[in-house]
């Protein structure tokens, strides 16, 4: 029986690789944000040019959809950062610690993953500011047509503050 387990625990012990599908999922995923957000910024910028030489009516209209899709482009990064920590930390935790991070004096305490729950912490974190980010970018675009649409957004600002302010707390 004890040849048995051996195997078995080399068994178990061995299946942690399959983390590695997710690791390089996620890595290729944080890329491809990385990338496709960095085009959007570049027309971003090619759009700005139509900005400089409108009228003042028409940059009323450009400057905040601009504005929308800098906020967007944040976004994008967030969402881009979020999947590398989530890769790293996985690689960390399941595979090995990453030797060249270690050796490197310019190593960020971002990426210092101990456990699951420090992993869950971080991109809990993360994921407050991309929802920020996304409450900011849509009420860019609302419109008020009555006093409890204000009342509407008022409570959001309020909602976003606490989760700001709770999330500051945790990390104290």
């Amino acid at each position: 029986m004890n040849g048995l387990e051996k195997y078995f625990e080399k068994l178990l012990w061995g299946s942690r690789y399959m983390v590695l599908v997710a690791v390089i999922s996620s890595l290729l995923l944080s890329l491809l944000l990385f990338v496709i957000t960095a085009v959007d910024v570049f027309a971003l910028l090619v759009h700005t040019f139509d900005y400089i030489i409108a009228t003042s009516e028409v940059r009323k209209v450009l400057k905040i959809e601009l504005v929308a899709h800098t906020v967007g482009s944040i976004d994008g990064f967030l969402l881009a950062t979020i999947l590398l920590i989530f890769s790293l930390g996985l690689y960390e935790l399941f595979i090995s610690d990453i030797d060249e991070a270690k050796e490197s004096d310019q190593s960020s305490k971002v990426l210092v993953i101990n456990s699951l729950d420090d992993l869950k912490s971080k991109l809990a974190k993360v994921i407050l500011m991309i929802l920020v980010v996304t409450f900011f970018e849509v009420s860019l675009s609302m419109s008020f047509n009555s006093s409890l649409d204000l009342i509407y957004f008022s409570l959001g600002i309020l909602m976003v503050s606490l989760a700001l302010y709770f999330g500051s707390k945790s990390s104290h």
